[in-house]
């Protein structure tokens, strides 16, 4: 049944929804994610200037890191070399295809949980799926918004949590020797001396964590890169024939080259799953579409950086050869293939990023569980502290157990949540073309910090306190505006 289910979403829904948001809302919005890729470094270094500690918000780079930690994850490294054996070297041209329209749909549904967002009342903001269907699509909707809450709980709070665990503990034993249950109980004390300080610890922790590790891996792809750098325009060559199977079926030809892309693709980055979008909605910024344009870079972050560094040290490397009827797969052949480049230390290379991506994941996978209970009993902290402990104890289990069925389980859900997410995402195309419409009238008009106004949308049924600007901020916008041409003030 299961594997029924996973070949229905994936092989036949899921591509459809895909590609209608992705490539729709890319040709609504002319492109928005090419036509504002520069200003994404631009918002990043202004996000500081709207990051005001004494009243508790959160900036758009600590929301930025905090969404990166939970994309960049085991998907980056065991997923890939997962994809590259069942669907071929052609696999990551069709995830670089889904990342490209993958940032399309993550400004929509980040700029969505933006404009929805409700403030909590100490600087912080909840925001995501469940309250942009809730608020935007109206009560009628409200069961989707609560499937939608259950089935995120279900895929990332417990689910997906266990998996990241399992892969750590084992990682860790077959890198180090150290048994399981010792990875389990020392990740699960880490983990709990994070998530009991809540979003703002988490942010913090992530903030210095996510650009190590990211920086890390991608120093030691480089170095791939540039030990081997003859062969990649041949790479590049196979990657491309592979994924028009105008090379010999290699992992399953075209199809599985196009069904393994698009599936690890979004496991990956997670556009159109709506889980990042409930980190986006936690950033105190001018407008929606600031966040919306930055979640779209860390999707470009995760696919078409990442994924492809772990890509190219596989299929530069020796320790990847189908035809040799080579069964090393997942994990252990991004270890064998880094080996192959630098040494036997690029096993442990592999296991000390798999953990530190692992960490980072869990911590954004608590968030997201917290999130989705949020929507049910809002701020109840008898509740959230239940589940922080259930999340410790989930971490010593998972490290612990075999967890095949697990996953096969987590596959079905996570492709039930991105229905539920892509279809409110469809419905929402017109306010999220709206956002972008008011953001991009200011632009034209040369204001450079567009500023959103609630009140010019009363029938948004948008929170107004979500969209209350620091008295210095709101000073510090007026300036701006008083530098601007005289139509852009009018």
């Amino acid at each position: 049944m299961l594997d029924f289910l996973n070949d229905l979403l994936w092989g036949k829904v899921l591509l459809v929804l895909l590609i209608a948001v992705g490539v729709g809302f890319t040709l609504a919005s002319r492109f928005v994610q090419f036509r504002y890729f520069g200003r994404m470094f631009r918002i990043l270094g202004a996000s500081q200037a709207f990051k005001r500690d004494k009243h508790g918000h959160l900036s758009s780079f600590q929301a930025l890191v905090l969404s990166v930690a939970g994309r960049v994850g085991g998907g980056n490294i065991a997923g890939v070399a997962v994809a590259i054996t069942l669907g071929g070297p052609g696999a990551v041209f069709w995830m670089w295809v889904v990342g490209l329209m993958g940032m399309a749909t993550s400004f929509l549904e980040c700029t969505l949980a933006q404009t929805y967002k409700q403030a909590e009342g100490d600087g912080t903001y909840r925001g995501g799926p469940a309250y942009y269907i809730s608020r935007g699509l109206g009560r009628r909707w409200n069961w989707l918004a609560g499937l939608y809450s259950v089935l995120l709980l279900a895929t990332f709070g417990f689910a997906f949590t266990a998996l990241q665990s399992y892969a750590v503990a084992t990682s860790f034993g077959d890198a180090f020797g150290v048994p399981v249950l010792y990875s389990g109980l020392g990740l699960a004390m880490l983990v709990g001396l994070i998530i009991f300080g809540g979003i703002k610890r988490i942010a913090r922790i992530s903030e210095y964590l996510v650009p190590f590790m990211a920086g890390g891996y991608i120093l030691i792809a480089l170095v791939v890169l540039g030990l081997n750098v003859t062969e990649i325009p041949a790479v590049i060559t196979l990657i491309v024939k592979s994924a028009f199977g105008l090379e010999p079926a290699i992992g399953g030809g075209i199809g599985a080259a196009i069904l393994m892309g698009v599936k690890r693709g979004l496991f990956s980055n997670e556009a159109g799953l709506g889980s990042a979008p409930n980190v986006a909605a936690v950033a105190y910024v001018p407008h929606p579409a600031n966040q919306g344009i930055v979640q779209a870079f860390s999707v470009f972050i995760d696919t078409v950086i990442i994924c492809s560094a772990t890509a190219f040290v596989i299929l530069l490397s020796g320790a990847y050869d189908p035809a040799s009827g080579n069964e090393v797969a997942g994990i252990a052949l991004t270890q064998a293939a880094l080996a192959d480049h630098v040494g036997e230390w690029g096993r442990t290379f592999v296991s000390l990023a798999l953990l530190l991506f692992a960490f980072s994941t869990i911590l954004y996978n608590y968030y997201l569980g917290e999130n989705s209970l949020n929507f049910f009993s809002r701020r109840n902290q008898n509740l959230f502290n239940a589940f922080r402990v259930a999340i410790v104890l989930l971490v010593c289990w998972g490290a612990t157990t075999d967890l095949g069925t697990v996953f096969g389980f987590a596959d079905v859900t996570m492709g039930l949540l991105a229905v539920a997410n892509l279809v409110a995402l469809i419905l929402l195309f017109k306010p999220g073309l709206r956002i972008l419409k008011d953001f991009d009238g200011q632009m034209r008009n040369g204001i450079e910090q567009p500023i959103f106004n609630a009140k010019d949308h009363p029938d948004l049924a948008l929170d107004p306190q979500a969209w209350e600007l620091e008295p210095e901020d709101l000073e510090r916008a007026h300036r701006a505006m008083g530098n601007a041409p005289a139509s852009a003030r009018d």
